[in-house]
């Protein structure tokens, strides 16, 4: 298939595919004529970048991934490196899951004293609301 082709059933773009030809990540050969030509294999591995993209994976991470395809195995994370790349992930996923927890905690806190200062400051507790009837301004 031609890059068109591929990009459509990729969803992606022929420029994007042009630029992991260049990152060396999707290797195209030439048909006589010089126009690049592609298989069903180049779109299994397209399909694996995207999806590890979605997930968050940059382009260089999902190369181990690109090259157990390549390889032959079944699955893009089917070898050693690509699941030492998942775990990796996992562990920058955890680190950024604990921030965001302390975070949380301590906006928690803020919100917890804001109250609390603001009764505080109203004899009774918080000033009653004052709803408007709009018919009773007729």
């Amino acid at each position: 298939m031609r890059i068109g082709e591929l990009a459509e059933r990729a969803g992606t773009t022929t420029r994007t595919l042009r630029y992991y030809e260049s990152r060396g990540l999707l290797h195209a050969r030439r048909a006589e004529n010089g126009y690049r030509t592609y298989d069903e294999g180049d779109l299994r591995l397209i399909r694996q970048i995207r999806t590890l993209q979605d997930f968050g994976f940059d382009l260089e991470e999902t190369r181990p991934f690109v090259d157990c395809l390549r390889a032959g195995h079944p699955a893009g994370d089917a070898c050693p490196a690509s699941m030492a790349v998942y775990r990796r992930k996992l562990g920058e996923l955890d680190a950024l899951i604990g921030q965001l927890q302390g975070v949380r905690a301590e906006v928690g806190a803020q919100l917890a004293r804001a109250e609390l200062e603001a009764s505080a400051e109203v004899p009774g507790g918080p000033e009653p609301r004052c709803e408007l009837n709009w018919e009773d301004e007729r």
